[in-house]
């Protein structure tokens, strides 16, 4: 029947942290007899979220259909990447049943819809649906300032508040792009904070969206998978702050990689993330520690001061030993020697 109809692509969209690469682990893990390709969109240079979804590859999401895209915003790069990455997955044998794409954390989803008007895959593939995450804690604590008039109010009144951020407005085109949104780490958020998300949300979207509270990725796939959008045959209904601009960039954001040789403390090193986060407004580092003495990997995964650490895998006999980490912020707090004298301690 494939022959006969579009291939769906789900795109996973969501703020920085917000756990896209848990869902889909979970989703590659709970499979439900479906053949899955998935897509990563990695914005720096160290595959991270890649090889994590690869160390859960299974028979009907083998290593080989899942591939990462780490040259830029999937968006940004349609014709070098996104496209000959899509064919490539059209040419597998057996043929997916379903992509998966994992969006970068500053992704505007909608110039990726807009990719799906693309003759050469027009009309093969169809977007089944758009998944927006949200860390249920940061919604509710307003870090994406979704009424902007009282923050331009707080602005005028305090003349010491940071000028606004493009963060709120990234937030903003990732729900109003979305057919669902699923509500993350609930537990940590509590019940009010939970329902303080929810209202955020309402308000923010200028559709009636369903709103799924999720722990560790954990939802029925029947639930995300099937929708049957075709979101791409929708794009006036998924207004975007970037609309009519003909060039969409993120220089509002960059990112360094750092690396350094083992450490030897790595609670020190999480302190030293913790500093980044309150002194140079760092966003989001992400990577790889190697401890000394430890024969496995530190994972490290920081949403602003929230740190999660975890040994996730031995060290192979092929690779060097060396701490790598994706740091990310807002254009003008990187300073890579800065970042690396602070890691480094």
């Amino acid at each position: 029947m494939q022959t006969l109809s579009k291939l769906p692509v789900t795109v996973i969209t969501g703020f920085l942290g917000s756990g896209k690469t848990t869902l889909i682990s979970e989703l590659i893990r709970a499979g439900g007899g479906r053949r899955l390709a998935v897509i990563v969109n990695e914005f720096g240079d160290v595959g991270v979220d890649g090889e994590i979804l690869k160390s859960c590859a299974i028979p009907n999401c083998p290593e080989e259909n899942i591939v990462e895209l780490a040259n830029g915003c999937i968006c940004c790069t349609v014709a070098d990447d996104f496209i000959p990455t899509i064919e490539r997955l059209m040419t597998l044998d057996p043929l997916p049943d379903h992509i998966l794409i994992e969006t970068s954390g500053l992704a505007l989803p909608k110039p990726l819809l807009k990719a799906f008007e693309w003759p050469a895959i027009s009309s093969r593939i169809t977007v089944d649906g758009v998944i927006a995450l949200a860390d249920a804690e940061a919604v509710a604590t307003g870090r994406f300032a979704p009424d902007v008039a009282a923050v331009d109010a707080q602005r005028l009144a305090d003349e010491s508040l940071d000028h606004e951020t493009p963060l709120s407005e990234v937030f903003e085109d990732q729900l109003n792009c979305a057919d669902l949104v699923l509500l993350t780490k609930p537990d940590l958020a509590g019940a009010d904070k939970c329902n303080q998300a929810r209202q955020i949300i309402s308000s923010t979207s200028d559709r009636v969206l369903p709103v799924i509270e999720v722990c560790d990725g954990k939802v029925d796939m029947n639930i995300l998978l099937g929708l049957e959008a075709a979101a791409e045959t929708d794009l006036d209904a998924r207004p975007s702050h970037h609309d009519g601009v003909p060039e969409h960039d993120h220089e509002d954001f960059d990112s360094t990689v750092i690396e350094l040789d083992e450490i030897n403390d790595p609670d020190r090193l999480v302190a030293a993330i913790t500093e980044l986060a309150e002194t140079h407004r760092i966003l989001r580092v992400k990577g790889y520690a190697a401890i000394t003495g430890k024969p496995m990997r530190l994972l490290i995964q920081a949403v602003g001061s929230r740190i999660r650490t975890q040994y996730d895998r031995m060290w192979r006999s092929d690779e060097a030993r060396k701490t790598r980490l994706v740091v990310i912020a807002e254009h003008d707090d990187i300073q890579p020697d800065e970042i690396r004298a602070i890691l480094r301690g």
